[in-house]
């Protein structure tokens, strides 16, 4: 595992790549900054992950979409929405992709993802992915069995939607236990899931959510260990509690193959404080990430007006 100071070198890397885009194909770095491989372009910072090897020497693309968990007391509680609605809703708002959360399936059989799925295509909207729930830093045993069996079916129904990714999480330390021999368990969970996810085109991604995946040096520990092209990392911008979570989402953001951002972040000992969003999708940028942002909101105020509103923001940002 590599050391604090290792990690601060290789932020220093990205912010040397700059926060303002990635170089072009071909495009010569600047006077005294050389490109650390044979491509003309590498992505920054701790070399390249093995899930993101093919996107090297291209411009970043960040599209826009919604995860249906920020209408969870709707889809959950009041049972106002239906993930159908929530499609419909994704549409209206002109997003590019709508994540179906697991949570607010009402069932898994072949007909109803299938609907679905011709639902968001017909309404011109990708399955951006969906988010799953799972510990596998359990000890062995048949709750650590079943997690597994979870993980493997969603790898299915996401297969079946058309959905690339699935956020999965890695677990805390069970009681008694060390972080080295929980991390273990994690990391020979997710190969076997990987092997999993390769045959059915499901990229698994791996939330920074508290647990061995709290900080970036965690997350990322994980994810060299796992070391499969179809494992990543679902950076979720608002869950770093550090002293510095910008910094932190810095050294995650190479391996991002799908994120979630917040409109709040709370840094460690301090309360919550609106989210630079700007500086967000510039870390992004700056990682030549291509792919999905998907709105998660967690906020205080009512998702009917405040998803709106921020989609907007980011649009605006964005384009």
């Amino acid at each position: 595992m590599e050391t604090r100071r290792e990690f601060l070198k290789h932020g220093a890397l990205l912010a040397a790549g700059g926060m303002g885009g990635g170089m072009l194909l071909g495009q010569t770095p600047p006077a005294g900054k050389e490109a650390s491989g044979k491509d003309p372009a590498p992505r920054p910072a701790a070399g390249v992950p093995p899930t993101l090897a093919d996107s090297r020497g291209f411009a970043p693309r960040l599209k826009l979409s919604c995860a249906a968990y920020s209408y969870r007391q709707f889809l959950e509680k009041e049972k106002a929405m239906t993930l159908d609605g929530f499609i419909e809703k994704c549409a209206r708002m002109g997003l590019d992709g709508t994540e179906l959360t697991s949570y607010y399936f009402p069932r898994t059989e072949p007909e109803y993802l299938s609907h679905l799925k011709r639902k968001a295509f017909l309404l011109g909207l990708d399955i951006s992915g969906t988010a799953i729930a799972n510990d596998f830093c359990r000890r062995p045993g048949p709750e650590r069995d079943k997690d597994i069996q979870h993980v493997k079916a969603w790898i299915g129904h996401a297969a079946r939607l058309g959905a690339m990714t699935i956020r999965v999480f890695s677990g805390g330390v069970p009681q008694g236990d060390t972080e080295e021999a929980a991390r273990a368990r994690a990391i020979e969970g997710f190969k076997e899931c990987c092997e999993h996810a390769a045959k059915e085109g499901v990229i698994l991604a791996l939330e920074n959510h508290g647990g061995l995946s709290a900080t970036s040096e965690g997350l990322l520990a994980i994810c060299r260990g796992v070391d499969s092209p179809w494992f990543g990392v679902n950076l979720d911008t608002g869950n770093f509690h550090t002293d510095d979570p910008y910094r932190d989402l810095e050294l995650a953001a190479p391996w991002a193959v799908t994120v979630q951002v917040k409109t709040e972040v709370t840094p460690k000992g301090k309360q919550k404080v609106e989210a630079d969003l700007p500086r967000i999708l510039n870390i992004l940028r700056a990682v030549n990430y291509r792919g999905y942002v998907a709105l998660e909101y967690e906020a205080e105020e009512d998702p009917m007006t405040a998803v709106p509103k921020y989609v907007e923001k980011l649009k605006a940002l964005l384009s």
